[in-house]
């Protein structure tokens, strides 16, 4: 049966000698794998240069309940960015923002909220003119929501210690490793309310200390949350790369 859909692409693996697969994250069924065949030939009428990192597709598909590959009558670019490929800025957040959903989502099943807050934020960053430096930051807080892990809002001058392993501020020191003295535990909290609801506004209006050292901190602090809350959840590379175009 043919539907259409709209998809976001996070990850193509070659096939053969011609074909590529291709993992994309669409609005009707979640994260799908999709089999190109023949697209590397010259000839072919579909350019791999279709399936780079978010690159955002309107796609006619074939589904088959509980098949791991499946297959595309037709697909074209919804959104040609306008600027992403031109800003080493926003191209490297973009990498970021790709290796983090690769390795966050698995789910094989719709999530209409979490598909439109993917689509909407890539317009978002093609568009934006603020802020770029703190885009990743605001968008790796954003979908800690849709994952389910965000952490309990919570802190206080009796709760000023934040535990990463379980997600709340709490009175003492825990007896493990993973938390934030209360000072960090502060400035981190700040950081949750401020970009913790999705809110296109706040990422390009907000003013912070904006030091290259704190949204490093911040990032990794992040990333550790993650590896925390999410099983199989393996580090980044892309993060590294940015913080050296960012700083």
């Amino acid at each position: 049966m043919l539907h259409s859909t709209r998809g976001i692409v996070f990850h193509s693996l070659k096939y053969s000698e011609s074909s590529l697969i291709v993992k994309i994250y669409t609005g009707l069924f979640g994260l799908q794998s999709y089999l190109f065949k023949g697209i590397r030939n010259p000839k072919s009428r579909i350019k791999p240069g279709l399936f780079q990192a978010l690159t955002m597709l309107d796609l006619v598909v074939y589904h088959k309940e509980r098949h791991s590959l499946q297959s595309v009558k037709e697909v074209r670019l919804a959104y040609p960015y306008q600027t992403i490929p031109y800003d080493i800025r926003k191209s490297s957040v973009t990498l970021f923002m790709n290796e983090l959903l690769y390795k966050s989502i698995r789910e094989e099943e719709a999530n209409p909220p979490l598909f439109q807050f993917l689509w909407d934020t890539c317009m978002q960053l093609d568009t934006t003119e603020k802020n770029v430096s703190l885009f990743h930051i605001c968008f790796a807080m954003q979908l800690m929501q849709y994952l389910g892990i965000f952490p309990q809002d919570n802190y206080s001058e009796l709760c000023p210690v934040f535990n990463m392993r379980d997600g709340i501020f709490q009175s003492s020191i825990p007896g493990h490793p993973h938390y934030l003295d209360p000072e960090k535990s502060k400035l981190f909290h700040s950081w949750l309310s401020e970009f913790g609801q999705q809110n296109p506004d706040r990422v390009q209006n907000f003013e912070p200390c904006q030091k290259s050292i704190v949204r490093e901190w911040l990032l990794e602090t992040i990333l550790i949350y993650y590896q925390l809350h999410l099983p199989g959840f393996r580090g980044l590379q892309s993060h590294h790369i940015l913080h050296t175009v960012l700083s």
